[in-house]
């Protein structure tokens, strides 16, 4: 009776984990009917510019004093965390949100890889976006340990460490997710966010706050930007054919955090 109980309950327990494996392993986006995005001659762009209104502070100093090689490769380390040059905010992700093209078609993950780096004991670049199923490299350019440790909730955590000159590490991410919080178990004010989408309408805005969004169809859209310490905003755009349309965001400097966002 005893090993009937144990042999049930073994088997309850591998169809756990082969229903936990199932959920993250095959999104139902992957046998969906819809017709596979190409682009055309009517597509739009959406451009604009992301503002901090109030004070933001200057960058705060990093102690990398655990590792001497993290020292002697930053003499004067500053923060990521927020970034902005005369009010204009980099790092902020701008992505559609939901909209038309999103429930009317599916779209094919790109064949080229995306790179995220250890370099002079930091990620680079803070912020990155990539699709589903699309490959993710990730390369430690240092002369010292490094370890990469996504935490995400919609798809497989995983925690790994990489030795100096080592190969790349090479992951996907089957299931989309704004944003995935990265860390660096050894170096602790290491930090990076991945945004993994199933649609290409995403864009990170550059040092002077400026994004584009490119091939979008015409169509109804919900229009987001994140950031890590100002919170996300989103508003409901209108694309016509062939138009460049301007959207513009303004976050309220007061909101931010102490610290990133986990």
């Amino acid at each position: 009776m005893k090993s009937r109980i144990l042999s049930c309950a073994a088997t309850l327990l591998i169809g756990a984990s082969v229903s936990t494996y199932a959920y993250f392993q095959n999104p139902a986006s992957q046998n969906s009917k819809k017709p596979l995005y190409q682009p055309s001659a009517n597509d739009s762009t959406v451009v604009g510019t992301i503002r901090v209104n109030g004070e933001v502070g200057r960058p705060s100093e990093i102690g990398m004093g655990a590792d001497p090689v993290c020292v002697n490769l930053n003499r004067s380390p500053k923060s990521d965390w927020l970034l902005a040059n005369n009010q204009l905010l980099q790092n902020a992700f701008v992505y559609i949100k939901e909209g038309d093209a999103l429930k009317n078609y599916r779209f094919e993950a790109p064949a080229t890889e995306v790179v995220l780096e250890h370099k002079n004991c930091s990620f680079s670049p803070h912020v990155l976006g990539i699709r589903t199923g699309q490959r993710l490299s990730i390369v430690n350019s240092d002369p010292t340990n490094h370890n990469t440790h996504p935490t995400p909730k919609n798809n497989l955590e995983w925690n790994q460490t990489q030795p100096p000159r080592a190969e790349p590490i090479t992951k996907t991410f089957p299931r989309a997710e704004v944003m995935i919080p990265v860390k660096d178990n050894q170096h602790p004010w290491q930090r990076a966010y991945i945004a993994v989408l199933d649609h290409p309408f995403f864009a990170i805005t550059d040092e002077f706050g400026n994004y584009e969004i490119r091939g979008l169809p015409p169509g109804t859209y919900k229009l987001s930007v994140w950031h890590e310490l100002l919170g996300e905003q989103e508003v409901e755009i209108k694309v016509a054919s062939s138009e460049t349309r301007t959207v513009d965001f303004n976050l309220d400097a007061s909101k931010a955090n102490a610290s990133p966002r986990n």
